[in-house]
């Protein structure tokens, strides 16, 4: 077992310095020693074996149950140094079997039925409200912010996401727009209270209904914003616009074209969608097995290229694409300081377990969009070619608007 880790360290590792420490002592090294000396200590005998022969669920498996410790860095430092190695990384003959059974086998197992997506979502997002508090910001964005500055504090980069969405919306006063996914209620309340819209969002989280609903009557928008506990799959009513932020990765490779359907039915003549998702720019590509099971069960990322044909086959419009690539990455990076900063608080509400899970899975997901392929992208659609502008300028003054209009409600945010 000794010589196939050291293979693996070999494959893994090629440009930088890392050793891994056995449980007896022993220690095996590669890289060419630049960078930060880490080292990764194995706690156990198995732990060597489950890492050797599936790589992609034991690492997150073993940081998280204490089985395996990093010295010399932290575990995103770690995981940064193996994505800086992923263009060197080849992987050994039954690993390579591995992925191409699970990118096969996987595609057949992607429907998320009614309570099954009710199930994946009450297991990532109904766990105890305190701890996103810890983390995200004020206005509770869970999904990619818009960096429109270096250095913009996250609040601000959040705010400027939601300008950002409502401009390529086009919204004027008393349109009616959908909010698949509304999530904590962030985006449809800036939606009713800058915009003017009203606004009807719909969740799969109780816990996020009673959030979403208080913060509405609290700001006066009661009347001008409704949160369903909801499946998209339900609707019936027309809208003039229709928005959904980080809830596509949740609906299913084989719920593609469904979903589309949904939204071209639910969205009037003259309308306009825009999708904001996580995406691969390096071709179709099964979910980590870690993330899949302990993190967000049920989802998928999908490349454009398995985007664009449900649309199409819909009869939608692609009016216009965004790629978001390092935002997400900078978001996360946020996200996971803040988790760090109050780990101590986290660890009273659930417990340390749960802290080295929810590092990993932050870290994790920021190397991968820094490294492993993974971008966000915008993908504004309606029913007819002229439903917006014919040139983009039209979102820079909409934006201006908003944020004339963020002044005058004192919705505003200083970038640090």
């Amino acid at each position: 077992m000794k010589r196939a880790l050291q293979s693996l360290l070999n494959r893994c590792v090629q440009t930088g310095s890392l050793a891994l420490e056995l449980p007896g002592g022993e220690r095996l090294s590669a890289g060419d020693g630049s960078g930060l000396p880490l080292i990764v200590k194995l706690m156990d005998s198995r732990a060597g074996l489950e890492l050797f022969f599936n790589p992609q669920m034991a690492l997150g498996e073993l940081f998280t149950d204490g089985r395996l410790k990093v010295s010399g860095g932290s575990i995103y430092d770690l995981l940064e140094l193996l994505g800086r190695n992923l263009h060197s990384l080849t992987p050994p003959q039954f690993g390579h079997v591995r992925s191409v059974l699970r990118n096969t086998i996987g595609r057949w197992n992607l429907r998320n039925s009614r309570r099954r997506a009710r199930a994946n979502v009450h297991h990532h997002y109904d766990i105890d409200d305190r701890i996103y508090a810890l983390f995200l910001d004020s206005d509770r964005q869970y999904s990619c912010a818009y960096f429109e500055v270096p250095g913009q504090s996250l609040d601000a980069a959040q705010l400027a996401k939601k300008r950002h969405i409502a401009a390529k919306l086009l919204i004027k006063p008393e349109d009616t727009v959908l909010d698949i996914g509304s999530g904590w209620g962030g985006l449809a309340l800036y939606l009713a209270d800058i915009a003017g819209a009203n606004v009807t969002g719909l969740t799969l989280s109780p816990e996020q209904l009673k959030v979403a609903q208080r913060r509405a009557s609290e700001r006066g928008l009661s009347s001008h914003v409704e949160f369903r506990l909801e499946d998209y799959r339900a609707l019936s009513d027309h809208f003039d616009r229709i928005v959904s932020v980080g809830m596509f990765e949740h609906v299913g490779l084989k719920d593609y074209d469904t979903y589309f359907e949904v939204v071209r039915r639910s969205l009037k003549d003259d309308g306009v969608a825009l999708l904001h998702s996580i995406g691969r720019m390096d071709g179709r590509c099964a979910m980590n097995p870690w993330f899949a099971k302990y993190i967000f069960p049920g989802s998928y990322v999908p490349s454009l290229a398995e985007v664009l044909p449900a649309i199409e086959r819909a009869g939608l419009i692609v009016t216009d694409v965004e790629i978001l690539r390092l935002h997400y990455a900078d978001t996360l990076s946020a996200w996971r300081s803040r988790f760090l900063a109050h780990r101590e608080e986290a660890a009273a509400v659930l417990d340390e377990r749960f802290c080295r899970m929810w590092e990993f899975y932050l870290a994790a997901a920021e190397a991968g969009f820094r490294y492993g392929g993974l971008m966000v992208f915008q993908m504004q659609l309606a029913k007819t070619v002229d439903a917006v502008p014919r040139v983009r300028d039209y979102m820079s003054a909409e934006e201006e608007k908003l944020r004339s209009r963020e002044q005058e409600v004192h919705l505003t945010v200083a970038a640090e």
